[in-house]
């Protein structure tokens, strides 16, 4: 955990059997992106997305044939062995689909309400309070998730009209900005009034751009103790999702602001949806907010790597370390703190590998075709020949065995 950085103190949320909040670890969390009306396929995805490390997993709940599959969906879950709590997305029509299928709500760990879709005039607080009285009856928390594509138009209104009658009017953006918290916050002390203990809520208030998401979360945090769900909504697809969230994140989390992730990005056709998952938990580790596996420090290459071995190296380590994790993981504690260092000349090569648990520094353009291997700061051998890969792998594990095997952790000073 970084010391430097002070979480914002928050209420804890007991989702299945996850903690949000208080002072647990910040909580990854994903969505899928199939029809949950098929339980089979979504299943498999949830499962492909715990085990990636999503401890959360969002499904969308919009139907009557999708409240209906929850159940199985988490029967098959619990077949494979995974207890990934479920947190069931509803808009519009939740509250019909909460009352007709109890055995949906059973199934769900979490409940997210966004306050903008529940419904409109006269309607809007009967149905919420109806969603509401579900999350009561079977002892669920809820996530108020607001958002400024369906922000709630009755709050707005009321903002745009008291910002109107003022001397000195506000920005339109501001005013949005405050109607966001204004709805979470509103939403939250109505489900309180309900009956809803004030430990059963989460909130989210997401924007899609940057600056916008960072300036709600910090008037956001400055104004409750719930639990906070980060994300840049409609992040887009590839670098430009990444960069963005992870630009809007990484400036709130290193306030301390934040409970728990989920990175939405739009994926390539046929892309892999565990990639979300993936670039949240980079995120956490590149803050040292928490560890999730080993890290590879790999130098960027320059006219003094013309070979592109060292790429390859570097790609086939971080591939086996991720592949191999989920064992390590049960056997070798403390592992995920290591960092490996795959490094491509003689500038930097030697003292990157010296800082790390393990490196190898491989030989760049016109040097002598050597490649020393360091081991907590102490070169142990000299590799050559054709198989350096092969046997800088082997070194790897024998050192994670060495290292973190026998049930303890030990750490190079």
């Amino acid at each position: 955990m970084n010391a430097d950085i002070v979480r914002h103190r928050t209420t804890a949320v007991r989702v299945g059997h996850v903690t949000v909040g208080g002072t647990a670890p910040i909580v990854v969390q994903s969505m899928t992106n199939t029809d949950t009306a098929d339980p089979v396929r979504t299943a498999i995805q949830v499962a492909e997305l715990a085990r990636a490390g999503s401890e959360l997993v969002r499904i969308t709940v919009n139907t009557e044939e999708a409240a209906a599959a929850v159940p199985e969906i988490r029967e098959r879950l619990e077949k494979m062995g995974l207890d990934v709590p479920l947190v069931g997305d509803f808009h519009f029509n939740g509250h019909k689909l909460l009352s007709r299928h109890p055995a949906c709500a059973e199934a769900l760990a979490k409940l997210r309400i966004n306050p903008g879709n529940v419904g409109k005039g006269s309607k809007r607080d009967k149905q919420f309070e109806s969603m509401i009285e579900v999350a009561c009856r079977y002892d669920k928390p809820v996530r108020i998730g607001v958002n400024w594509g369906s922000l709630d138009p009755a709050v707005l209104a009321r903002l745009l009209d008291a910002n109107a009658a003022r001397q000195d009017p506000q920005p339109l953006e501001d005013v949005t900005r405050e109607a966001l918290i204004a709805s979470a916050l509103e939403s939250a002390a109505q489900a309180e009034a309900l009956g809803l203990p004030h430990d059963h809520i989460v909130l989210s208030a997401k924007v899609s751009g940057v600056q916008s998401l960072i300036r709600v979360y910090t008037d956001l945090a400055a104004r409750c103790d719930y639990p906070l769900h980060l994300g840049l909504t409609e992040a887009g697809m590839g670098t430009k999702g990444i960069v963005a969230s992870t630009a809007a994140l990484a400036v709130l989390l290193q306030q301390g602001i934040g409970d728990t992730i989920r990175i939405s990005l739009t994926p390539e056709p046929g892309g892999d949806r565990t990639q979300e998952v993936i670039v949240a938990q980079e995120i956490l580790q590149s803050l040292g907010l928490r560890s999730f596996l080993p890290s590879v420090v790999a130098c960027p290459g320059c006219g003094r790597t013309s070979s592109d071995y060292f790429q390859h190296l570097a790609q086939d380590i971080q591939s086996f370390i991720r592949h191999q994790m989920p064992t390590w993981k049960q056997h070798y504690p403390g592992v995920e703190e290591m960092t490996v260092a795959v490094m491509g000349c003689v500038v930097n090569g030697p003292g990157e590998s010296r800082h790390a648990n393990i490196g190898i520094s491989l030989p760049g353009t016109g040097e002598v075709p050597v490649a020393p291997v360091y081991e907590d700061g102490e070169k142990t051998v000299t590799l050559k020949g054709d198989h350096i890969a092969e046997e800088f792998q082997a070194r790897v594990e024998a050192y994670i065995e060495r290292r973190y095997g026998n049930g303890t952790t030990r750490r190079a000073s």
